[in-house]
């Protein structure tokens, strides 16, 4: 669970990560696939975007998957069921999730949660919200500010505080970004 709070994976995408696609060493997980159940039966298919993406894993998470990736064949899904099968979030939900969440008291918290969950602790990082798209896997960046742009602080004191130090410390001239002439300060006369 704690892969999925802090990578921001689908629970197809997690539930289909195979060996390979966790590199320990550079802290990346690579999507390229997905479980999807259709009419009770797994199927393998690309993410929902349809296209693989890399995530960072922290640290942390990275020493998690150690054990489960670990001296295991390439092919193999990192993430099973005591019984060795691909996870159902079916099953999951009701034989863990259900008792876990409450257990810790966050009745109502849902598994795809966890995934709104990463997407406000990147934003509260102050992460770019195209490179929270890119995490995410959504298709533009429009569609990442839609569900989560309500998270970004509403900061226009600040940011208007920068823009003045900017503008008052600036040697930039308007509309072409070129520096200005040697007389810093000097506008040219309005024609």
């Amino acid at each position: 669970m704690r892969t999925l709070v802090y990578t921001g994976l689908r629970w197809g995408e997690a539930t289909a990560l195979r060996v390979r696609d966790v590199d320990l060493e550079r802290q990346r997980l690579d999507v390229r696939r997905a479980f999807v159940d259709v009419a009770g039966k797994l199927v393998e298919g690309t993410p929902k975007s349809h296209q693989a993406r890399t995530v960072p894993l922290l640290p942390s998470i990275a020493a998690d998957l150690r054990p489960l990736v670990d001296g295991r064949d390439r092919d193999e899904l990192v993430f099973v069921s005591p019984e060795g099968t691909p996870l159902r979030v079916a099953n999951f939900r009701h034989r863990v999730w259900m008792r876990l969440v409450q257990a810790v008291g966050l009745q109502g918290l849902t598994i795809h949660g966890l995934r709104h969950t990463a997407a406000s602790l990147y934003i509260s990082a102050g992460t770019p919200p195209k490179v929270v798209q890119r995490i995410l896997g959504h298709g533009s960046v429009i569609i990442t500010m839609d569900l989560y742009g309500h998270l970004y602080p509403d900061e226009m004191d600040v940011w208007a505080a920068r823009l003045e130090d900017i503008a008052t410390g600036s040697t930039m001239w308007p509309e072409r970004g070129q520096s200005a002439p040697e007389e810093v300060g000097q506008w040219p006369e309005d024609s």
